[in-house]
């Protein structure tokens, strides 16, 4: 499944170069649309919903993005399939190395995973699921931020949904939150998995901030990720 957002033409090329990079059937879903989003999707951002506070408030842009995801989880239910490689529309996938991670994640996925496949390796290893050659499957004692690739099992769309009918923070921020969604979280690097939304005009989600906007994030986005570490860890611990 390719999100694209339709106003965004100048990207069609793109998804289409993925639909012939990605060695499954593809389909392109499409992305719900901050400028035009409908009440109901609006009403699902709540802010202050959960612990730790999110001390952001999220843009339309990133409410629209998290019901894309949504969208895709939502229709791997409806279509019945065991799991599904979702992918956003400007990524260039490496030949030499994306069908590869992906056989390694395919061939050790179990029930109820979510599969991440990064554009960068920020989180430190835990335990090890699986490798082949140069490739490793792991799964960490946090999630680091970024949803641009990512294999969903069934159980793990289901349980992602029943957590996120309201929610108040982006969706990646969510998924770092597993003592919410109980979903296991793996992490297969090297990817082969690049971004290249600044080849494509820039990221549909950017932000304009004025310096003290710019200061305060810088302020609190530090205290925000300590909280956040510090529950990963206790949940790892308590995982165990």
């Amino acid at each position: 499944m390719i999100i694209h957002l339709a106003r965004a033409e100048a990207r069609l090329p793109q998804v289409e170069a993925m639909m012939q990079a990605v060695p499954l059937a593809c389909h392109v879903v499409s992305a719900v649309d901050g400028q035009q989003m409908s009440e109901a999707h609006a009403d699902a951002y709540r802010r202050k919903l959960m612990r730790p506070t999110y001390p952001f408030t999220m843009r339309p842009s990133e409410i629209a993005a998290f019901h894309s995801h949504r969208a895709c989880w939502q229709r791997i239910l409806d279509d019945d399939l065991e799991a599904a490689l979702v992918l956003e529309d400007d990524l260039h996938l490496q030949e030499d190395v994306f069908p590869r991670a992906l056989n390694l994640a395919l061939a050790n996925i179990q029930p109820g995973d979510f599969i991440r496949f990064p554009i960068k390796l920020r989180e430190e290893r835990t335990k090890e699921i699986a490798t082949s050659d140069e490739i490793g499957l792991h799964v960490h004692d946090r999630i680091a931020l970024g949803m641009v690739a990512q294999l969903v099992t069934r159980d793990a769309a289901r349980a992602l949904l029943a957590a996120s009918e309201r929610f108040d923070r982006p969706v990646d921020n969510f998924l770092q939150m597993q003592w919410v969604h109980n979903v296991r979280v793996a992490t297969v690097w090297p990817s082969g998995v690049r971004e290249i939304s600044a080849e494509l005009g820039g990221s549909m989600i950017g932000r304009k901030e004025g310096l003290l906007q710019k200061l305060r994030r810088e302020i609190l986005r530090p205290l925000y990720r300590h909280r956040i570490r510090a529950l990963a860890r206790r949940h790892s611990h308590a995982s165990k």
